[in-house]
C-alpha cells in the first residue's frame, strides 16, 4: 500500500468489510493497518457486519474476477497472474460500466492530490488533552495504574479529554475511540 500511496497519492477514505486485516475485536475494531491509515489522515469506513450488499460494487467485481480467472485456473502462478492482469485491463480500460454511465473506470480516475508524506505525522494535540503513549503491550498508565487500550496502538500517543467526573474520552487522530471510566477501570463504547 505504501508504494501505491506514494505513486498515486492518499485517498480520503477506504471502505472495507470487517475481516482481517481491517478489523479486530479490540477497541473501535482497531488494527495496526487502520492505525497507520488514521495517521495518514485516511478515514476508514467499515460496512456493517453481515451486510456485503453495502459494498455491492466491490462484491460484484470479486464475483466477476473469480468467474473469469479461476474457471479454469491457470497451470502456474505466473499463468494465473497473467489472467489477473488481463482481467484488470479489461475491467478498468476496455469494458464500460453501467454504474458510471457506461464509462470505463480509466476514463474517470485521477490520482489523488494528497501526497503520501515521507514521514508519518504525529497526531495533533489541541493542548487540553492529557496525552499518554500506549506501551508495547497495548496499555497506558493512568494515575499510577495500567489500563489496557489496544495492542494496535502500541507506541502511539493518545489523548484523554475529561467529559464528566471520572469519565474521559479516548482520542486518537481526531477519532473518539471510546470512554474511559477511571473508577471502574474500564473502557466502553
Amino acid at each position: 500500500m505504501e508504494r501505491l500511496f506514494r505513486e498515486v497519492g492518499l485517498p480520503e477514505r477506504i471502505r472495507t468489510d470487517n475481516g482481517e486485516p481491517f478489523a479486530s475485536h479490540g477497541i473501535s475494531g482497531l488494527t495496526r493497518l487502520n492505525v497507520w491509515w488514521m495517521r495518514l489522515g485516511i478515514r476508514h469506513e467499515r460496512i456493517d457486519k453481515g451486510c456485503p450488499y453495502q459494498n455491492g460494487a466491490h462484491e460484484r467485481m470479486h464475483q466477476e474476477l473469480k468467474a473469469e480467472t479461476t474457471r479454469p485456473p491457470a497451470y502456474s502462478l505466473g499463468g494465473q497472474q497473467v489472467l489477473f492482469d488481463e482481467f484488470a485491463r479489461e475491467y478498468n480500460e476496455v469494458r464500460p460500466h453501467e454504474g458510471i454511465g457506461q464509462c470505463r473506470p480509466s476514463d474517470l480516475w485521477t490520482p489523488s492530490p494528497r501526497p503520501c508524506p515521507e514521514r508519518l505525522p504525529d497526531p495533533e494535540d489541541p493542548g487540553y488533552f492529557e496525552v499518554r503513549r500506549v506501551r508495547s503491550g497495548g496499555e497506558m498508565k493512568f494515575k499510577s495504574r495500567m489500563q489496557f487500550v489496544s495492542q494496535a496502538l502500541a507506541g502511539q500517543l493518545i489523548g484523554l479529554e475529561p467529559v464528566d467526573d471520572g469519565i474521559w474520552s479516548l482520542i486518537f487522530c481526531n477519532t473518539l475511540l471510546g470512554r474511559f471510566d477511571e473508577r471502574a477501570q474500564r473502557i466502553f463504547g
